[in-house]
C-alpha cells in the first residue's frame, strides 16, 4: 500500500455552481505528494448545481472518463457529439490532438454528482474520440464489473492505456476477492458508503493506493450499500 487519501484531505474548489473535491493536484490546488498515481492523473468528485456547468473549453492528450452517480449531464463537443450522461452511464472522451467540449447540468431543479477521471494515454497525438455506455446497478451489485479497458473487453469502454477500471456495489458484509497481478498497481476510490479493503475502512470520497501485487479483499462495511471504483494499472 502506497497511501491512504482521506476525503477531508482532498483539494477543494467551490464556485457556487460547482463544488469539487480533488484527489490529486488540479487547477489551483497543488500538493506535491499527490500529483497522480501511475497513469492516473485526476479524480475529481464534482457536484454541479441545477443549470450550472462548464462552458466550452479545450483538452488534448488525455483519456477523460466521466462516471455519473446522480442526475444527468449534458455533453457537447467539437466532434459533433451531443448526449446526456445519466446516473449509471460511463463516458470516455479521448482528447488526443485536441478537442473542445462543454458539460452542463441537464436539469434546472436537480443537482448532478459525477466523478471525472483523467488517465494519461499510451501516446500523444492520437485521434480524438468519444464513447458512452450504460452499466445498470444490477450489473455491478455484488461483483466487480469491468467498465473500461484497453481494447474494450467484455463490453467495457475502450481506453487507450493498459488500465482496467471496475465498478462495484456491495451490500453490508458482502465480500469480494480480487488479485492484483505481478507488475500491476491499483487505486480504490469510494464513491459512496463505507468499504473495507484489506482491513482498511474507507468512507465516501476516500482513496487507497496499492503499490504492490497481491490479493485484495473487499467487504461492505456500513449499514447500507457502498459503491466504489477499482483501477488495475500497469506499473
Amino acid at each position: 500500500m502506497l497511501g491512504l487519501r482521506r476525503a477531508e484531505d482532498r483539494g477543494k474548489a467551490d464556485f457556487g455552481w460547482l463544488d469539487s473535491r480533488h484527489s490529486f493536484s488540479f487547477g489551483d490546488y497543488y500538493d506535491p505528494a499527490f500529483l497522480g498515481f501511475g497513469p492516473l492523473r485526476v479524480i475529481n468528485d464534482d457536484r454541479i448545481a441545477p443549470g450550472g456547468g462548464f462552458p466550452t473549453h479545450p483538452h488534448r492528450d488525455m483519456e477523460i472518463v466521466t462516471y455519473v452517480l446522480d442526475g444527468a449531464l449534458q455533453h457537447k463537443d467539437s466532434l459533433g457529439t451531443g448526449s446526456v450522461i445519466r446516473a449509471g452511464d460511463v463516458q470516455r472522451m479521448s482528447a488526443g490532438t485536441g478537442i473542445r467540449h462543454s458539460e452542463f447540468n441537464a436539469s434546472q431543479s436537480e443537482p448532478v454528482r459525477m466523478l471525472q477521471i483523467w488517465i494519461v494515454p499510451e501516446e500523444n497525438g492520437l485521434t480524438p474520440g468519444y464513447e458512452q455506455k450504460t452499466f445498470e446497478a444490477a450489473s455491478k451489485r455484488g461483483r466487480l464489473r469491468l467498465l473500461a479497458s484497453r481494447g474494450g473487453r467484455d463490453g467495457s469502454i475502450d481506453i487507450r492505456r493498459d488500465v482496467d477500471l471496475y465498478g462495484s456495489i456491495l451490500a453490508p458484509r458482502s465480500v469480494l476477492q480480487y488479485e492484483l497481478k505481478e507488475g500491476r498497481i491499483g487505486w480504490i476510490q469510494v464513491a459512496r458508503g463505507e468499504l473495507e479493503a484489506n482491513g482498511e475502512v474507507l468512507s465516501e470520497g476516500d482513496g487507497l493506493a496499492l503499490a504492490r501485487s497481491g490479493p485484495i479483499e473487499f467487504a461492505g462495511a456500513g449499514s447500507g450499500e457502498c459503491e466504489f471504483l477499482l483501477f488495475d494499472m500497469a506499473a
